[in-house]
Formats: structure tokens, C-alpha cells, sequence
């Protein structure tokens, strides 16, 4: 029965690839086969339909399933991201987003010469806001906010750009890590010794080598598509004119910023520590006060709350429907047994302890790009791991690190996980297109990664 839930599986992968290649609307597309992957796990008894709360019958049981996806995401991260969302339209009604463009690109000229090196440098600056904010998608629309318009502004392409911030939140890194969390449980090690001892030593050599492909790859990528006549500098402001706002109002799209670092526990303030939304919430309060001092009116600066509402709605229909239809298609996944088969499959292939965690890596990095979801894949393979580790005498860490970290690394090249999805939408850009253009170095990233730690290991 496995074996028929997992050509199953694999039959629904190819569908929904060709339906997503033919640009059908990517929620309905993955809500439906997720719906179907978990009736068929129900049929096939593979896995009974997993709900909090069941209702009696497998069929509304099924509606269930969905219902709490979309709780689940919307309490954990769809309102975060929506307010974020809300935040960058607010600062661009007010230009904000533009002075700090015309401040901020004036000192950074010299970077017009070597555009991609800013590009370049975008990258371990977001990753060290990652680690105190370990929100992909957050992380990656406050970077948008902030980091983007400048870097487009100094000569790189949109796609460029957006693949910095990709970059940027490529590995789940740090004590405050969902994944470094469960991943030093299951190696029975605290958070802050896995993160210096296990992930620091891989991730800084993995990383200066990704910063170099970057460089070269998107260089070429930008010149070759310029070549074809494609548009990729299209959405460049004029940093010459001046906004008609004060200047200080460029200090507001990196206002969030400034008290997520601020109240993170890493400033020595730990009597106070903020969630993203809040800081968002509370940095919006504060924009619209100054707007409003600076119009001088109450009845012209009321009606922006409008924009904010508006941001956040778009971002809820762009963004978070599609994080939850795509955390549906990885519960069914999951419910036919896809994971746990290919586990299976791959211990049984009479391989030894190495080979078998290089196997085993390359299918996370996979199953993260299929699933959209660093979490997703790491979560479905994590508790195993210890027992296969066991199995083939290797220390559990040994084999639980280059897999973790190849997670969050596949959640880059995945054109329907959240990050992807929050920064495409925003940008105005083809998710598919900016997963297409971070998989070849994230290839050699993940190559890197476990000869790297083969040899520390």
C-alpha cells in the first residue's frame, strides 16, 4: 500500500508542476491537491485525517483539516506578514520609502560601480536581523521595506535584489529558531551549544562561498536577460528629486527594524522583548502621528488608514492564501506517507552512515523545495533521524546538522514557500522566476554543506 501511495504522490507532484507551469492560480491548484492527497491518505489508510477538533464525519473532517491550516498560519505568521505588508504600503503613500532612497543612495555611490557587491553585502546583514527575527517571510518584507528600493536604485536588477534577501534568511539559525530548537532537542544539546559549536562553524564557510556565486551568477543572469530586451531595472525610483516630506521620515521604514533589534534580548534590554507584529504595529502608530503633525491636519491624515488596511488585504490574497494552500499540499504529502516512504526507501538501500545522510540531505533539501516549508520537511524527517543515526553508529548531531540547515536552504529554491512568496508579491515579481534564479548556487551550497561538515564532523 505504501508503494501505491507513493506513486500516488509522485503522480500528484507532476500534475501540479504542469498546472503551476501553466500558470493556473497556484492556491486552487495546491488546495486541491493537498485535499486530494489527504482523502487518498484516508482511503488508502496511510494516514487517518489529523484534526484537533473531529467532527465525525472523514469528509468534514477533511474541511476541518483546512480550516485549522488557516488558523494555524494566521495566528502564527499570516497577520504578521499582513501588517508588514500594510506597513510598506503605508510608507509608500507617505514616501518615506523614497526619502530613504534619496538619503541613503548619495553615500553609497560608489557602489553604482560595483552594484552586486552591495547586492553582495545585502546578505550577511539580513541573515544577523534573521537570527534575532526568525520570521523568513517577516524578515524578507522588512528587507523589501528597507534594503530594496536601494539596492535596485544602485543598478541591480529586481530579481537580483530579491535573491539578496532571499539569501539573507537562508538558514534557520540561532536560539530563537523553531528548527535549532527542535534539532538540539533531538540532539540532546542546549540551543546556544548547537548554534556555536554545530551551525556557526558550517554556516560561515558555506556562506562567504554562496556571497561569491552570488556575485558572479546574478552578474550574468542580469546580463543576459538585458541582452534578450527584457525590462529588469523597471522599477527604479528617481533618487534625484527630492520628496516633498521631511527627512526624517526616511528613518521609518527601518523604524521596525531599529526595536526588533533594540528589544531582541541581544541589546542587553531583557526585561522587554516585542514580536514582530508589534513592532510593526507600534512603529505604524508613530509614522501616522508625524504624518499628521506634518499635515497638520487630522480630517487629510485620517483616511490613510485606509492604505494600511489595503496593504495588508493584498497581502492576505497574494501572500497568506497561498502559504496556507501550500502548507495544505505538504499535509498531504506528509498524510500519503510521501516522507516517510522515501525515508525507508533510502535506509534500505544497503548504504553506509555517510552515504546515507548525503541521501538523506539531498531529499530534505527536495522535500523543502516541494513543500515550501523548511519546518514542513525538517518536522517530517527530524524524529527519525535519531534512530537512523543509531542504526549505522553515527552520533545523532552527525547526521541531524547538514540536514537541518539543507531545509531552510530548500525553502529558497521553492516558488511556493512563504519568504519566496511575501518578497515576489511585494516586488511585483514571478515567484517562479526567483526560484528558478537562486537554485543553481544553492545546488553547490547544499554540495558544500556536507563536505564541510564531513570534514569537521
Amino acid at each position: 500500500m505504501g508503494t501505491v501511495a507513493f506513486l500516488l504522490c509522485l503522480a500528484v507532484i507532476a500534475v501540479v508542476a504542469a498546472l503551476l507551469f501553466r500558470k493556473y492560480n497556484p492556491q486552487g491548484v495546491l488546495l486541491l491537491a493537498g485535499i486530494l492527497m489527504v482523502a487518498l491518505g484516508a482511503i488508502l489508510g496511510t494516514s487517518p485525517v489529523e484534526v484537533d477538533r473531529p467532527t465525525g464525519s472523514v469528509v468534514f473532517d477533511i474541511m476541518r483539516f483546512v480550516e485549522e491550516k488557516f488558523f494555524s498560519n494566521f495566528s502564527r505568521a499570516g497577520l504578521q506578514i499582513m501588517v508588514i505588508g500594510g506597513y510598506v504600503a503605508f510608507m509608500n503613500k507617505i514616501e518615506a520609502t523614497n526619502m530613504l532612497v534619496h538619503l541613503a543612495v548619495k553615500p553609497l555611490a560608489f557602489f553604482r560601480k560595483v552594484p552586486y557587491l552591495a547586492a553582495v553585502l545585502a546578505i550577511p546583514i539580513g541573515q544577523l536581523l534573521f537570527i534575532t527575527t526568525p520570521s523568513a517571510a517577516g524578515v524578507g518584507l522588512l528587507l523589501v521595506a528597507t534594503l530594496y528600493p536601494i539596492l535596485v536604485n544602485l543598478g541591480v536588477s529586481k530579481l537580483t535584489a530579491l535573491s539578496a534577501i532571499a539569501f539573507a534568511t537562508l538558514f534557520d539559525q540561532g536560539p530563537g529558531s523553531a528548527n535549532t530548537l527542535a534539532a538540539s532537542e533531538l540532539c540532546d544539546l542546549t540551543t546556544v551549544q548547537y548554534f556555536l559549536e554545530y551551525q556557526v562553524p558550517r554556516v560561515l564557510p558555506v556562506t562567504v562561498l554562496l556571497m561569491l556565486l552570488f556575485f558572479f551568477y546574478n552578474r550574468w543572469c542580469d546580463r543576459r536577460e538585458a541582452a534578450q530586451g527584457k525590462d529588469i531595472y523597471s522599477d527604479r525610483l528617481d533618487e534625484s528629486a527630492r520628496p516633498d516630506v521631511p527627512g526624517y521620515f526616511a528613518l521609518l521604514p527601518v523604524l521596525p527594524i531599529f526595536f526588533l533589534l533594540l528589544f531582541s534580548g541581544y541589546a542587553g534590554i531583557q526585561d522587554v522583548t516585542i514580536s514582530t507584529t508589534v513592532a510593526m504595529l507600534s512603529s505604524f502608530l508613530i509614522a501616522f502621528l508625524l504624518v499628521m503633525l506634518h499635515n497638520r491636519s487630522f480630517t487629510r491624515t485620517f483616511p490613510m488608514f485606509k492604505v494600511f488596511w489595503q496593504g495588508m488585504g493584498n497581502v492576505f490574497a497574494n501572500v497568506v492564501s497561498l502559504i496556507v494552500c501550500a502548507e495544505v499540499f505538504s499535509g498531504g504529502l506528509i498524510a500519503l506517507g510521501f516522507i516517510d516512504t522515501l525515508v525507508t526507501g533510502t535506509t534500505s538501500l544497503g548504504f553506509g552512515g555517510v552515504a546515507i545522510c548525503i541521501v538523506i540531505t539531498a531529499i530534505i533539501f527536495l522535500a523543502a523545495m516541494l513543500m515550501g516549508s523548511g519546518n514542513a520537511a525538517f518536522f517530517s524527517f527530524g524524529p527519525l533521524l535519531p534512530g537512523i543515526a543509531t542504526q549505522f553508529g553515527m552520533p545523532a548531531v552527525g547526521m541531524i546538522v547538514p540536514m537541518q540547515l539543507a531545509a531552510s536552504m530548500g525553502r529558497a529554491t521553492s516558488p511556493i514557500a512563504g519568504v519566496i512568496v511575501a518578497i515576489c508579491g511585494v516586488a511585483g515579481v514571478s515567484p517562479m522566476d526567483l526560484a528558478k534564479r537562486n537554485t543553481p548556487p544553492l545546488i553547490i551550497g547544499v554540495i558544500a554543506l556536507t563536505l564541510i561538515h564531513f570534514i569537521l564532523v
